[in-house]
């Protein structure tokens, strides 16, 4: 069996899709901005949304006033399209084209924000590399943001099976190096105007223990 190509589904879902026809489009991501919000950053704060894609969540940021914002998608579609919308706009963003499943932070974040590209990694070595790549680019006390299908949402999207989670087993998987602060389900409504349950939750990563092997 010919091994699934994650870029390349993904190349071709930007390729052949609006913005406005993909199942997580959201005009305004309420809820991220909600929770980036109680995090109390400075707007020098250093942010990375993994698997943004071309989501509005950039733009919103910017016209908040944040400085230092990094994008990162395994689509190198998705970061064009993003780009040619924010203009000149976008030479105020940094913009990385990686797989979140094998990324290696070149810099530690103070906001780590994820929505909907984390349950798109189905095998245990891809969730464990992912959780190690948090933990390595989060600053201690920083803050992880991360959107998911709930146990109630779907089990697939964009044609693939997805990864559920509940808030205990999605708190758990996080709880070596982060506390959880917060998490609520929310209904998504699609532009094809079926229902997604989404469980968000954020978290703090624990200041390093003195004396503790880095």
């Amino acid at each position: 069996m010919e091994k699934f190509d994650r870029k390349k589904h993904w190349e071709n879902i930007y390729q052949t899709k609006a913005l406005d026809e993909v199942g997580w489009y959201q005009p305004r991501p309420e809820t991220s901005l909600a929770l980036i919000a109680t995090c109390g950053l400075p707007k020098t704060a250093r942010i990375i949304d993994v698997g943004g894609g071309d989501s509005l969540l950039v733009d919103h940021l910017l016209e908040l006033g944040y400085r230092d914002i990094t994008v990162l998608d395994i689509s190198e579609n998705a970061i064009i399209r993003a780009k040619r919308r924010l203009g000149e706009q976008a030479d105020k963003v940094k913009w990385i084209v990686a797989d979140a499943a094998v990324f290696d932070p070149p810099e530690a974040y103070d906001l780590w924000h994820d929505r909907a590209a984390f349950h798109f990694l189905t095998e245990e070595k891809e969730i464990a590399s992912y959780i190690a790549a948090a933990e390595k680019g989060v600053v201690p006390n920083g803050h992880l943001v991360i959107g998911t299908f709930s146990t109630a949402g779907p089990e697939k999207c964009s044609g693939i099976r997805i990864h559920q989670y509940s808030e205990d087993s999605l708190v758990k998987l996080l709880s070596n190096s982060f506390e959880k602060v917060h998490c609520r389900t929310v209904d998504h409504r699609t532009p094809s105007e079926s229902i997604q349950n989404y469980l968000f939750c954020s978290f703090i990563k624990r200041p390093e223990e003195p004396g503790k092997d880095k």
